[in-house]
């Protein structure tokens, strides 16, 4: 084993040449780690891959991170000249072990800004980094620097105005092209950072790191792509069913449906048809063809209307949806406090957007009978004698950003039910303050545990104390 200053200098050399060789070789590893081993027992490097996975001996780490950690900080002091190359080399080296080196990350920046570093390389090198270390702050606040060079770059490049017709032609042909090579790059990024953030998650439960950035992705680089959302809402389906006790993961699920809350609740039906939709998913939209010779400020005024009550049904689905996925993983898995505050943050989202949408029909069409209306002849009179129901905590009541959202077609209702509704048919089951109260009864009936029972009664406290009292306001 390395002891005099000489060897280690030597070994570190060619430790951080055999991790560069291994990326040479391999460009598709997808994972690193320590392999445990006290000394070294054989005459070989420490660096082992194996398929796509690189692995580091724990002997020479005691002596590789303390001196690419002191040469880095010496270049940085001004007193150890290093060239582009092998900062790159040592920095990735670094923080491959110790991902949360601040330096080493601003370094790799200015390496990055002068074009020495490609940003599709240091998000690789970061999504290695979470493959060891999930939660890593600095690696994913890195990240989203990266990302916003990308974005920057993609929204700063700006063409010469041609002056000729045939320049002109040919500068929108380019420009075409260029714009569709851009879309595809930023589809492709976005996917890869969804599945960074998942693979991140799941390695590390509560991962408010990962989560996080989830959010900031989406709200960076999803505006007005509604089918993004959506399907960010479909997918986490599953995972929240295999993480019941993650309550990050929960809480990035309220933040799509306070998203999707937020735009489905005002958008008319010129906005909700034509930003991000597909063609085919347009073409079921009440009010969503051609506008015929002759419409006057009333059919637009009518489409409008159709459209409001079509983004209330859409949400009245969502809601239902929601609530169903509660109550299974509540009788499922009982004593999770996680899913009874899922549960009373999705009925408080369901309270707050159904009052508000009395105040709206009741300030514009005081005249018209409000569908959503909970009493003895309302639509939710049905949802009372049903166990489905849910909530949500206020003190996070607060809404984001809202971007333009969209639902796929297993979602949206059937346009034929415009007019259904316009007649005061049955919506879709959501929540009511009945229902809810019966299905706390329920689980208090069943012979539940003493954690599930503690929150059942909980939960039915909050109605009475928060709901009930706001709704005799």
């Amino acid at each position: 084993m390395a002891e005099s200053e000489e060897e280690v200098d030597v070994l570190v050399q060619r430790v951080v040449k055999d991790i560069t060789n291994a990326f040479k070789r391999n460009p598709n590893i997808d994972e690193i780690g320590v392999i445990p081993c006290p000394e070294a027992r054989y005459n070989r490097s420490p660096i082992v891959l194996v398929e796509n996975k690189l692995g580091v001996e724990s002997w020479c780490v005691k002596f590789l991170l303390p001196s690419v950690h002191n040469k880095l900080l010496l270049y940085r002091q001004r007193k150890h000249w290093l060239d582009r190359e092998a900062l790159a080399d040592i920095t990735c080296t670094l923080l491959l072990l110790n991902p949360d080196f601040t330096t080493a990350w601003n370094v790799r920046k200015e390496l990055l800004q002068c074009g020495a570093l490609s940003p599709e390389k240091d998000l690789y090198l970061g999504k290695l980094a979470l493959t060891k270390f999930p939660k890593s702050p600095e690696t994913w606040i890195h990240r989203r620097w990266v990302l916003q060079q990308i974005l920057l770059q993609s929204s700063g490049r700006s063409r010469k105005h041609p002056q000729s017709e045939e320049e002109q032609a040919e500068g929108e042909q380019a420009d075409g092209e260029h714009s569709r090579r851009l879309g595809v790059l930023l589809a492709r990024t976005l996917h890869q950072e969804m599945k960074v953030c998942s693979d991140a998650a799941c390695r590390y439960p509560s991962n408010y790191n990962a989560w996080s950035h989830r959010i900031w992705v989406l709200q960076h680089m999803a505006t007005g792509n509604v089918k993004v959302f959506h399907d960010e809402l479909s997918s986490m389906r599953l995972w929240v069913s295999m993480h019941v006790s993650d309550h990050s993961g929960f809480h990035y699920r309220q933040f799509l449906l306070k998203e999707l809350i937020a735009e489905l609740s005002q958008a008319p039906a010129s906005t909700t048809s034509s930003k991000g939709i597909p063609q085919h998913l347009c073409s079921t939209l009440p009010g969503s063809s051609p506008p015929l010779p002759g419409h006057d400020q009333a059919n637009g005024e009518e489409a409008d209307e159709e459209g409001r009550q079509l983004g209330s049904t859409t949400l009245l689905q969502l809601f239902h949806q929601e609530v169903e996925l509660c109550t299974d993983l509540i009788q499922s898995f009982p004593g999770h406090e996680t899913l009874w505050s899922h549960r009373r943050h999705v009925y408080y989202l369901w309270h707050n957007w159904r009052r508000e949408h009395q105040c709206h029909r009741g300030s514009n069409a005081g005249s018209e009978p409000d569908h959503l209306d909970n009493g003895p002849a309302g639509p939710l009179k049905a949802c009372a004698q049903s166990p489905a129901g849910g909530g949500q905590d206020g003190v996070n009541g607060q809404r984001h950003a809202s971007d333009s959202m969209q639902v796929d077609g297993a979602s949206l209702p059937d346009p034929r039910n415009s007019k259904r509704l316009k007649r005061g048919a049955l919506l879709p089951g959501a929540p009511a303050l009945p229902s809810e109260l019966g299905f706390v009864s329920g689980i208090l009936d069943s012979g539940c545990n003493p954690e599930q029972r503690r929150f059942a009664l909980a939960y039915r406290k909050w109605l009475d104390t928060v709901i009930g009292t706001r709704q005799k306001i």
